[in-house]
């Protein structure tokens, strides 16, 4: 039996994520569902694309992948499925799904069209879970919707490269438990772009010239733990997806702060990259 995901904007205070999982194993006692997050910031489409692009490969080919943000059915947000990289993807073609796509290509994606079957005001429920519960049995996307081509973008994703490839302009797009901040800038295009130069990154008032592979990398363990310099080290990394991340070494938002409340920084601030000769 596939493996089902689960990422919303629910949140835990309220019986949603519940039924929803109550209605899956109605269809499939034996169904096996995974929770991602229920904690995405409500309607924030960005945050759930960075959350699903960097949680789904980690699970098996063949995986069905409910995404509950921004799902309510009108003539702007249609319900789509999509085969894609080895595995499914339910949601509203509300731009979630456009994150992935800018890098791998969806071998298949159809508009769902069997909403005249059920009467609800709550389409996670009902449509999406005989959507993965179908497509869980072995069931093809043909039967559940026609094919189309073309999907909503999200805009303000894609950093933007100017001053005749001297700069890269970024935003947040994340941030996370810990308040780093998680910018468009990936790793590749870093090198593509930086080609080996100098640069520096500023972001409101901070301002890097280092980027380091791991947050333990920026402490000197050679010095006694007094003069280390650990609590409140300010550091840009690329992170476990290989995004540009700025942080602060062990974050609390309770005790030294974060990368974002240090630096103000927030979702869609910009993020510069700036290379010299």
């Amino acid at each position: 039996m596939a493996i089902i995901t689960f990422t919303t904007d629910f949140g835990e205070k309220d019986h949603f994520v519940g039924a929803v999982k109550g209605a899956i194993y109605t269809e499939m006692i034996d169904a096996k569902v995974v929770d991602i997050s229920h904690n995405v910031s409500p309607f924030h489409l960005h945050e759930a694309a960075y959350i699903i692009q960097n949680a789904y490969s980690s699970f098996p080919k063949g995986s069905i992948h409910v995404i509950g943000v921004d799902s309510e059915l009108n003539i702007e947000n249609r319900h789509i499925a999509v085969f894609m990289d080895g595995h499914y993807f339910i949601c509203a073609d509300n731009g979630i799904i456009s994150m992935l796509t800018s890098e791998i290509r969806p071998e298949k994606i159809v508009e769902i069209n069997i909403h005249d079957r059920f009467v609800s005001n709550f389409p996670v429920l009902d449509v999406f879970v005989k959507v993965a519960s179908h497509i869980a049995r072995g069931g093809t996307l043909d039967v559940i919707g026609k094919n189309i081509t073309e999907i909503k973008q999200l805009t303000g994703i894609r950093p933007v490269i100017s001053n005749k490839g001297y700069k890269i302009g970024g935003n947040v797009i994340y941030i996370d438990n810990y308040g780093n901040v998680i910018s468009n800038i990936t790793k590749k295009l870093f090198e593509e772009v930086g080609k080996g130069r100098k640069f520096e990154i500023n972001a409101r008032t901070a301002k890097f010239d280092k980027i380091y592979a791991h947050y333990s990398e920026a402490i000197n363990f050679d010095l006694p733990p007094e003069r280390r310099e650990e609590d409140g080290k300010k550091l840009a990394l690329w992170n476990s997806s290989n995004y540009l991340e700025l942080a602060v070494y062990k974050s609390s938002s309770k005790t030294i702060g974060s990368a974002s409340s240090l630096h103000g920084l927030d979702y869609r601030d910009a993020i510069v990259v700036s290379f010299m000769d």
